[in-house]
């Protein structure tokens, strides 16, 4: 038994190697294109990605490609986890954490009502809410991989890493600039950008640009959107449950292994008894598992298929990113 159980183990390596590798090979590049051009790692991987895309129709890398844009990228999402602590929620008081709840809800509703007026699935809306008020193309990863599978999926999920991934560069830019003109004070500044920037990078760069307080609170309100990541795919997968599973008729869990991993590896690390290097080399585990998946999802989708999205969806996404900045001007300016 053990003997046959080896066979298998090792035919299936020998199977899921060639996709991996080139995913491997395309989060490479794209993490030294990042550092050396300053663009999200992400939009990068995924560019490289859709460059490859004729590797995943057929032919030995398809089983390892189809792997890493799911088993990977979920992987990746769990470990996220170890990037929040409760400390850190309840060191900035019961404000921030009100404002994240309102603002992760407001926008994630709106989105959802405004995707079904202009005529796409929910499904989509809450795809594109979720990234805008979450965190960005991680949340976007995320919430594909909790909610039910769709012919258009894939697509709607790429497409919205691409915008959250342009909109959060822009936002990077002009979010000091807007913070200085209502003339907002460090923390507030750090609240604002927190708030409202997708990408945790783009808020640490936004926010340490213009002070350490800025970008110290900035940090801290971001990872707080991060922590939101968890009750809003328990909600995905509770979608998933009514609608059955993707095969067998059979109902999916609840709490998917990734959420489970997720909330697990948040309260370890909220004990303060995490290492330093051993958090750090679980989150940057973490950002080689999603930028990994999201090239193998690249590799997956044909440009042709982008191609034909159209204007909406574009409008969708830059309406959702300006009500978010404007709501979260409104609270501070009358709730703080």
């Amino acid at each position: 038994m053990t003997t046959i159980t080896l066979v298998q183990f090792n035919d299936r390596v020998r199977e899921l190697a060639p996709g991996i590798s080139v995913s491997l090979v395309a989060a490479a590049a794209a993490t030294f294109l990042s550092e050396h051009y300053g663009a999200p790692v992400m939009l990068f991987a995924l560019l490289l990605g859709l460059s490859l895309n004729f590797l995943a129709s057929e032919g030995k890398c398809k089983a390892g490609i189809e792997f890493t844009a799911r088993t990977v990228l979920r992987l990746g999402v769990c470990l996220l986890g170890m990037r929040i602590t409760l400390e850190q929620i309840a060191g900035l008081g019961w404000k921030p954490l009100a404002l994240v709840v309102v603002l992760v809800v407001l926008t994630i509703s709106l989105s959802v009502l405004a995707a079904k007026a202009l005529g796409f699935q929910r499904l989509f809306g809450m795809l594109t809410g979720g990234a805008t008020a979450i965190c960005g193309a991680s949340a976007a990863l995320a919430l594909a991989a909790a909610l039910p599978n769709h012919p258009q999926k894939e697509r709607a999920t790429l497409f919205t890493v691409i915008g959250v991934s342009a909109l959060s560069t822009l936002a990077m830019i002009l979010y000091p600039m807007i913070a200085n003109w209502f003339a907002l004070s460090p923390e507030l500044a750090g609240v604002f950008l927190g708030a409202t920037i997708h990408d945790v990078a783009q808020v640490v760069g936004a926010g340490y640009s213009m002070s350490a307080e800025t970008g110290d609170t900035a940090t801290v309100v971001k990872l707080m959107r991060v922590a939101m990541l968890l009750p809003v795919i328990v909600v995905a997968a509770m979608i998933t449950r009514m609608q059955g599973a993707e095969t067998g008729g059979q109902r999916p869990p609840l709490l998917p292994w990734f959420a489970v991993g997720f909330l697990i590896l948040a309260c370890i690390n909220s004990t303060g008894w995490v290492p330093s290097l051993v958090q750090g080399g679980i989150n940057e585990l973490s950002r080689w598992c999603l930028v990994v998946s999201i090239a193998a999802l690249g590799m997956k989708t044909q440009l042709k298929e982008l191609a034909t999205v159209g204007i909406k969806p574009i409008l969708l996404m830059i309406g959702e990113t300006a009500f978010l900045a404007a709501l979260v001007l409104v609270l501070l300016h009358w709730g703080w």
